[in-house]
């Protein structure tokens, strides 16, 4: 349990991480950010195939693929619920509209709460990984949300000390959606701890949310500012790294 509070805790000081350097480094050009983005969705891609999705169709025995692919489908669904209700982060971010409307308030506001929501699911895949017993694979899953989660961090800085909201209240807002994600890892965790048959549908369904995020979010805000063919190298890169990881400490 000290692990899984721990692991908790750094997910969502990663992205307190991030907002940091979001106030060190408020002029963060977009092929830096679309890079270090990549990585982390690599980094992501392996720990819901490797992480997830594989132990899943090892813990679900005879209707293994079954019930990985239901719940694979369930966690993107799940999701894109969510983005029906909330819109997507790069249209709130302002990638999508004319510059002058980019730093409105009222958008900014409920671009925290898109990134606060999108933090729950990917809380959640954390704790669940803690539940199938593998500490090496839930802490691979967990360093590859925390590592996404810098970047997201970041980007919440700028746009809200633009729209004239003081440091201090927007220090605290990036500290809110960290939170969320530490509470989402909690939830996880108890939940497959309580109810271990639920075990393998649990993993596929938050390695669907995973997929869904890198697919729907990730990869296009990083191939929409010009830089695709180094964001594509990157993502490969950080792929590699957590298949070595894995492979080395398997």
């Amino acid at each position: 349990m000290k692990m899984v509070l721990l692991t908790a805790l750094g997910v969502g000081g990663a992205t307190i991480i991030g907002s940091i350097l979001g106030f060190i480094f408020k002029k963060i050009s977009h092929r830096f950010s679309d890079i270090v983005l990549s990585f982390a969705a690599g980094v992501m891609l392996a720990a819901a195939v490797l992480g997830l999705i594989v132990p899943s169709l090892e813990y679900g025995g005879k209707y293994g693929i079954i019930i990985t692919v239901i719940g694979i489908f369930a966690g993107a669904l799940c999701l894109n619920l969510i983005d029906k209700l909330v819109p997507h982060l790069h249209r709130l971010a302002g990638t999508d509209t004319e510059s002058h409307n980019n730093h409105s308030l009222d958008k900014v506001l409920l671009f925290v709460c898109a990134i606060a929501i999108h933090n729950l699911p990917e809380g959640i895949a954390a704790g669940v990984g803690f539940g199938s017993g593998d500490v090496t694979q839930a802490l691979i899953i967990a360093g590859g949300i925390a590592l996404q989660n810098i970047p997201e961090g970041m980007v919440i800085i700028g746009p809200m000390l633009a729209a004239g909201v003081t440091p201090r209240k927007t220090f605290v807002a990036a500290m809110i959606t960290g939170l969320v994600e530490v509470i989402g890892t909690l939830i996880g965790y108890f939940a497959v701890s309580v109810a271990s048959a639920i075990l393998p549908f649990a993993l596929a369904f938050a390695g669907g949310t995973m997929l869904y995020v890198i697919s729907d979010e990730m990869i296009p805000e990083t191939h929409a500012h010009g830089s695709e063919r180094g964001a594509t190298y990157a993502l490969l890169v950080g792929f590699c790294v957590m298949l070595v990881t894995d492979f080395v400490l398997g």
